[in-house]
This record gives structure tokens, C-alpha cells and sequence, in this order.
């Protein structure tokens, strides 16, 4: 409160125990890091000594600061602030689009499906029933603790693997794409609780809090934040508008295109079913996008663009 007084640092806020643990050193200088083998290295925090941790990736000559942090589950985290090198791309010309969904995490335009590695079922299994052994203990016992631990276990290792599967996928959509397209969603607006207030309550609050819970798990917002990191200048933002009731082939939009939520067919020039995230896609490469549906029912020219852009490029 003394350094926010004299104005030289923001409010104090407060913190929760076991969720904000951890502090911030700067001026790290590179005798204080060094590497013991091929795994493991040691690095100097004062008024603690060496520390040992996991050397997973190169620490580059320019980091000044580092910050350790302890999480839920109880692991202990070093990370160095460096700002990384983006990824070069091919150089080709090559585009793709991304739609981003809940049945499937990833569509390409190429025809590729990619999905999010979560939790397997007997972990899934397992995390129910202690969600409701949590529920049944006493608050402040020892057996509560225990439980909250083992369930912050099961949580971090379903972020961990969506965390390497997000960098696994931006570092490859760098590598083989020239522009990655992407739909321009408002990923915090769109996860946003509808419990509303007491004089207005919301209605269907728990179908919108489980959607909310399977858009955080297919982490639409991180895809896009190392791709932006990774792909610098590259990235490209498409508005969403009727990209999944717009056909790919002919341009022509109607709602009954989407059949349901696999299939595409479109009613106007008949073509085969696809898969509904692969066609929402390939707008997404062709930069197509509608504001407004129009008059559905007059001609086909209407709705029809000229395709500028292979849907597999």
C-alpha cells in the first residue's frame, strides 16, 4: 500500500491460497542459469540458492527475468520470459482456413479433422466420482483437501495435453501454410455466463454453462494466440457470418445447406454431402463471408461470388 500511495505501483489486489502462488525475479544475468545434462539444469533465486529444474526447451541469451509459480495440483513452474522467434513458412503462396468447433476442434480446409486430446474415460470416470466425494465432504478437513488435490491432478493433466496439442498444431499450420485464415469469433463474449440477474434471470442456464465448458476445452482463444505469435503477419481474421450455410461450391446460402451438424448438402446445385466443418472451412480459405443472407428465395446469383481461391490451397 506504501509503494501504491506514492504512486509508483498499482492497487494491491487480493490473493487466493493455492491459486496465486509464486513471484517474479528480473535481473537475471546468464551465470545465474546453467545446464546440467540434457534434461535438467539449475538456476540461481535468491535468498533460496540453486534450484534444479527440467531444461524443455532453449533459454535464449536475451532472457532479464523469470517467473516460478506453483499450481493447483502442486507442481512447481519456472518460466523465462524470452519473446520467441516466429516460424517460417513455406513461401509458396499457400492458404488454408481454420474453423474452429465443438464436435471437431480444428476443420482444415484440406480436409483435415483435428481434435483436442483430453481426458480418457476412466479419468473421466474417475474425476466424476470425486467430484461428487468432494461434494459429500466436510469443508476444511483433511479429506476435502486430499480430493480438491487429486481432482487439480486430474485438471492439469487435461491442460497440459490441450497445451502441447495447441502448440503441436499452430508450429505445423506455420510451417506448411503461407496464411492461415481463421473465423474472427469473440471467444470471451461467447463463454460468457447467461445466468444473468436476480430481477432478470436467464433461461437455459445450464445448456450455455456446458457449452461454455467445451469451448475452454478445445482452447479456441490459445490456437489463435500462437498463431498469431508463430505466424506473424500471416493471420488472417474472416467474419464468421453464414460460413457454415454457405456452400463452397456454388456460394449459394440457406439454412437447410446444413442438414445437421456432420453433414453439408447443398439445395441448390445438389452436390454430394461433405462434412459440414470441412465446407465452413473452405469459406473460411476463400475469405467468404456474408453480412446479411439477403432474399433467399430470388435467384441463384444472388448469393453466387466468384471462387477466387482453391478450396484446398
Amino acid at each position: 500500500m506504501r509503494n501504491f500511495f506514492h504512486g509508483t505501483h498499482h492497487r494491491p489486489t487480493w490473493r487466493k491460497a493455492g491459486k496465486h502462488e509464486g513471484f517474479r525475479q528480473v535481473g537475471l544475468k546468464l551465470r545465474h542459469i546453467k545446464r546440467l545434462n540434457r534434461r535438467y539444469g539449475q538456476v540461481w533465486i535468491p535468498k533460496v540458492g540453486w534450484v534444479r529444474f527440467r531444461w524443455t526447451r532453449t533459454i535464449a541469451d536475451t532472457v532479464k527475468s523469470y517467473r516460478v509459480t506453483l499450481d493447483r495440483s502442486g507442481r512447481w513452474h519456472i518460466a523465462f520470459a524470452a519473446i520467441p522467434d516466429p516460424v517460417p513458412g513455406p513461401d509458396d503462396g499457400s492458404v488454408v482456413g481454420v474453423d474452429r468447433g465443438v464436435a471437431v476442434s480444428v476443420a482444415l480446409s484440406s480436409g483435415e479433422l483435428l481434435r483436442v486430446a483430453g481426458l480418457r474415460a476412466g479419468e473421466t470416470q474417475r474425476l466424476r466420482r470425486l467430484q461428487r466425494r468432494l461434494a459429500r465432504a466436510r469443508r476444511g478437513s483433511h479429506r476435502r483437501a486430499r480430493t480438491k488435490l487429486a481432482i487439480a491432478r486430474l485438471r492439469a493433466r487435461e491442460t497440459d495435453r490441450r497445451r502441447d496439442w495447441v502448440e503441436k498444431t499452430s508450429t505445423d499450420l506455420a510451417r506448411r501454410f503461407d496464411t492461415i485464415r481463421v473465423e474472427d469469433l469473440k471467444v470471451r463474449a461467447m463463454t460468457r455466463s447467461a445466468r444473468g440477474t436476480s430481477d432478470c434471470p436467464g433461461t437455459h442456464v445450464a445448456q450455455k454453462r456446458g457449452l461454455n465448458r467445451e469451448i475452454s476445452r478445445q482452447g479456441w482463444g490459445l490456437l489463435v494466440a500462437r498463431l498469431k505469435h508463430k505466424a506473424q503477419g500471416r493471420l488472417e481474421f474472416v467474419p464468421a457470418a453464414y460460413t457454415s450455410q454457405r456452400c463452397s461450391r456454388c456460394g449459394h446460402v440457406a439454412p437447410e445447406n446444413r442438414k445437421s451438424q456432420a453433414v453439408f448438402q447443398c439445395v441448390a446445385c445438389e452436390a454430394g454431402p461433405c462434412n459440414a466443418d470441412v465446407n465452413a472451412a473452405r469459406n473460411i480459405a476463400a475469405g467468404r463471408a456474408v453480412t446479411a443472407r439477403g432474399d433467399l428465395g430470388a435467384s441463384r446469383s444472388v448469393n453466387r461470388e466468384p471462387q477466387f481461391c482453391s478450396p484446398a490451397a
